[in-house]
């Protein structure tokens, strides 16, 4: 063998060895999650559902957004009085009308989605974050821990939900800040009951053992290995719950232990316009539209997520 051809042979070894040792990229790092993700986008945009659902949702996080950029009458929504304007039906001036102080209902529905939104938003995000902390440590800790977290979560279950939000309204006083936190402590055991389960489930599994039998911490392995095996369920259970709790926080508004007028909140003002049916009937049903839409948004949005995150919701 010639020595030309012996250089050669060695110095593609020797690339390749380099080409071998370089840095990873992002994509090259995560090549599975990428070719997953997309694989779920692909799923996701095959339902129409889906697709709908996340089409309102978009819609009215737009709304809620831009909404004082595109409402013809800002003033609308800090209570202006225009009487000569009182009662209008929808027009080309007033598209959905106006109520009984001459405001205009479709400045006050667009900015009212900021406030439902914001609503909903805040409800949810407290409940899960007492639930899911209190759901991992009674299903990893087991033993005590999770005997007293599990009573008191069915003590919070036992009761029917919107009831024990209005004693807590009733016992506080109306408001939207007073909802807010009544509606919190009534959804967080629900995600202290997914979470649990998930965690005992997790916790048998073989990489759990690994990084038992390698010394780590149980922070870390609640941290890097339950959580993220728990992400999914609650993903799906936070963005149904949305809708719900956008829907209760009207229904405290409709008794007036909720936001109170003039803020343009939905259930506000259709508790306000139910006292106007039937004959000025635009009152009521565009706000009520809104809420409709959006609980129907999330709602479809959450079957959407579910069916592409719990494997076992595709194979039934």
């Amino acid at each position: 063998m010639t020595a030309e051809p012996m250089n050669s042979q060695i110095d593609t070894q020797i690339a390749a060895s380099a080409d071998t040792q370089r840095p990873l990229t992002f994509r090259e790092r995560h090549a599975s999650q990428i070719r997953q993700w997309r694989l779920y986008a692909h799923m996701f945009r095959k339902s129409f559902s889906s697709m709908l659902g996340l089409t309102l949702v978009v819609l009215f996080l737009l709304l809620a957004a831009f909404g004082p950029l595109l409402v013809p009458y800002p003033e609308a929504a800090s209570g202006a009085i225009n009487m000569s304007a009182k009662l209008q039906p929808p027009s080309s001036t007033y598209w959905f009308g106006t109520d009984e102080m001459g405001a205009d209902i479709f400045s006050r529905v667009i900015m009212g989605a900021r406030t439902s939104l914001w609503i909903g938003v805040v409800i949810t995000c407290l409940a899960a974050l007492i639930g899911v902390p209190l759901g991992i440590l009674a299903g990893y800790r087991g033993g005590w821990v999770r005997a007293v977290i599990m009573r008191v979560t069915e003590l919070f279950l036992a009761v029917p939900g919107l009831a024990l939000a209005l004693a807590i309204v009733a016992a506080l006083g109306p408001g939207i800040t007073n909802c807010v936190l009544a509606l919190a402590i009534v959804w967080w055991p629900g995600y202290v009951r997914l979470v649990e389960a998930k965690t005992l489930s997790v916790k048998e599994e073989l990489f759990i053992e690994s990084a038992r039998s390698i010394g780590a911490r149980t922070p870390w392995i609640l941290w890097h290995h339950i959580l993220p095996n728990c992400l999914s369920p609650i993903i799906v259970k936070m963005s149904m719950d949305m809708g719900m709790a956008i829907l209760s926080a009207a229904s405290l508004g409709f008794i007036g232990l909720g936001a109170q007028p003039p803020s343009p909140e939905w259930g506000a003002m259709i508790s306000v316009a139910r006292t106007y049916m039937p004959d000025w009937w635009w009152y009521s049903l565009f706000p009520g539209a809104a809420i409709f839409l959006t609980v129907l948004g999330f709602n479809l949005l959450g079957d959407g997520l579910r069916d592409i995150l719990d494997p076992r919701s595709r194979d039934r």
